[in-house]
């Protein structure tokens, strides 16, 4: 009888997970002993992308926990590997795992911009801001070669149409050429997630994600640039970053944040096994503490995902989470309500075909 075996840590070397069980789709697969004492090594997991043509881009949501309405992703799966992503379940619907999978088996969209500009244009289209990188990062490492995002903003760019952009990753430096004109059109802003400044606990958790010091780089220069930054403190991790949270608003503010938020940690559907997993191997002595904590905050469970509530949970611990920062935004004046983004600029730009306009 075949037994299960664990993924040796250097098949997984600079991966989040731990490893690879089967999509709640699947029928079922495993790595399995076969009883002889025979040493058999197996490759590390290499980054995989395959190509998606997309028939439709945009996706609507009518979430009462988000502050928009519609948002576009160039690619499903992220290489930065983060151990706590709650996109991690998505993959599921691909066949594949929420482990290993997510972050080594990628799909990317290069007819993205196509599409979008397509339905920028459809006559029923009704402009609002469009938020990108709020599953997967659309500057994770492959951006660079693919250049998916830089294809969409470009889009974006020419039909002026506002966007709010949600990324860990340093390659959004790249598109600076775009990403400034738009905001001094008051077009754009930027949130940058910031987790701890640890640099060790940072890369165990977010593997092929920027290191702290270089996301608050990555700040300094937006801001340079004048575009507005918001630090997304999240997600807080109870009994692991929740101590650095004002440290962390700090460090943000120092490099030219203008905004901050905060959400707690979320475990929805296979992520709960797998940063169980990962604790167990990365923070043994915390990991009581740490889902006593969150199951204090769920009513009991690692998580519950009701509206208003699987954002930052409830009760004493949470209550306490919300003043601190409260009180830690207010100090450093970054609780200022923001403008919102424009929607009147938004404009057809023209194309081939189009009937020139007399005068």
């Amino acid at each position: 009888m075949s037994a299960s075996v664990p993924i040796q840590p250097e098949r997984r070397k600079a991966r989040g997970a731990p490893s690879n069980h089967p999509g709640r789709y699947e029928l079922g697969r495993a790595d399995t002993w076969d009883g002889w004492d025979i040493p058999e090594p197996l490759p590390a997991f290499k980054t995989q992308v395959t190509m998606e043509q997309v028939r439709s881009l945009i996706t609507y949501n009518r979430s009462p926990d988000l502050s928009f309405d519609r948002s576009i992703n160039p690619y499903r799966g992220c290489e930065h590997g983060c151990i706590y992503c709650f996109a991690r379940p998505t993959h599921a619907y691909l066949g594949l795992s929420a482990g290993l999978d997510f972050e080594t088996r990628l799909i990317a969209r290069p007819n993205a911009a196509e599409m979008l500009r397509k339905e920028l244009r459809a006559k029923r289209y009704q402009v609002a801001p469009i938020a990108i990188g709020t599953n997967t990062d659309p500057y994770q490492p492959v951006e660079a070669k693919h250049r998916i995002m830089r294809d969409c903003l470009e889009v974006l760019s020419e039909f002026r149409h506002p966007v709010a952009i949600v990324t860990k990753g340093a390659l959004i430096e790249r598109d600076l050429d775009l990403l400034a004109p738009m905001a001094e059109l008051g077009l754009l802003r930027v949130g940058i997630s910031l987790t701890t400044l640890d640099p060790d606990l940072s890369r165990r958790m977010e593997p092929r994600a920027p290191r702290p010091e270089r996301r608050l780089r990555i700040i300094e220069t937006l801001s340079r640039a004048g575009i507005p930054v918001r630090v997304m403190t999240s997600p807080l991790v109870p009994g692991l970053t929740d101590h650095e949270l004002e440290n962390m608003l700090k460090a943000a503010k120092d490099a030219g944040a203008v905004a901050a938020s905060w959400i707690m940690l979320r475990l929805p559907r296979e992520v709960s096994g797998l940063w169980k997993e990962w604790l167990a191997e990365h923070q043994p002595g915390r990991a009581a503490k740490v889902m006593a904590r969150l199951r204090e905050m769920h009513g009991g469970k690692d998580y519950d995902p009701r509206w208003s509530h699987r954002m930052r949970g409830e009760g004493i611990y949470a209550e306490m989470i919300a003043k601190r920062f409260k009180a830690a935004a207010s100090r450093l004046g970054l609780d200022e309500k923001q403008p919102g983004l424009r929607t009147d600029l938004f404009r057809l730009p023209p194309q081939a075909g189009d009937q020139l306009d007399l005068f």
